[in-house]
């Protein structure tokens, strides 16, 4: 018979015993470090089918791959501490028929259990000039009166940038909720800036002059 290189299938069969002699007593399973050897040396179609199961359970943290690291081994552990809990319950109340790794996993992803702990990402956003050039504009007629050039249009748009990646947004996800914090306002990074020119400076105090000769009648 030929052995499922990918899929559901291949998760199960890396999850089966490779021999029926270095299980425990209370199953036909493998070993862990036998179990994590035989992921580590199945095709990468195989690892990354089961990495993606292992992520809809909530057992792998951030983007699934099939490299087999450390990412890949704890994700592996949660399993293991997840099956031998179940092993040592059907223990307990006799049950018949061993549970089998692939079982737990399967049970995790439809419900039955998983890790509840809430989710952080963090999610670092750049804009681009497109995006930039307009609210840089609309900020500037109102700061300075005119337009950028496309000089300054880089020079601000480089500021911004460099600032996006220093604080990245950071969301956390539990059940029921979501937050999210971090990250910059760009419109107020953007007036921030413009504010303290000289220029925008200069403008203000032309304003301030120009209302108060009007109030004074000193303008027609």
């Amino acid at each position: 018979m030929v052995s499922p290189t990918s899929g559901p299938d291949a998760a199960r069969a890396m999850s089966a015993p490779a021999t029926q002699t270095s299980g425990s007593a209370t199953s036909s399973e493998v070993a862990f470090d036998v179990f994590v050897k035989n992921i580590s040396q199945a095709s990468n179609e195989a690892r990354l089918a089961l990495a993606e199961r292992l992520k809809e359970a909530g057992l792998w943290k951030g983007k699934v791959s099939s490299n087999f690291d450390l990412k890949y081994y704890t994700a592996l552990a949660k399993l293991e501490e997840k099956y031998q809990g179940q092993v040592a319950l059907d223990k307990m109340v006799g049950a018949t028929t061993p549970t089998a790794r692939y079982d737990v996993l399967t049970t995790i992803i439809s419900g039955g259990d998983g890790e509840d702990d809430p989710t952080t990402t963090r999610q670092t956003y750049i804009t681009s000039a497109s995006q930039t050039a307009k609210l840089l504009n609309t900020i500037a007629v109102d700061l300075l009166e005119r337009n950028l050039t496309k000089a300054e249009q880089a020079k601000y748009l480089k500021m911004i940038n460099a600032e996006q990646r220093k604080q990245p947004s950071v969301q956390t996800q539990g059940e029921g909720f979501v937050t999210t914090k971090g990250g910059i306002d760009e419109q107020q990074f953007i007036t921030e800036k413009l504010q303290a020119t000289d220029e925008a400076q200069n403008v203000r105090a032309t304003d301030a002059y120009t209302i108060l000769m009007k109030e004074l009648g000193g303008l027609d």
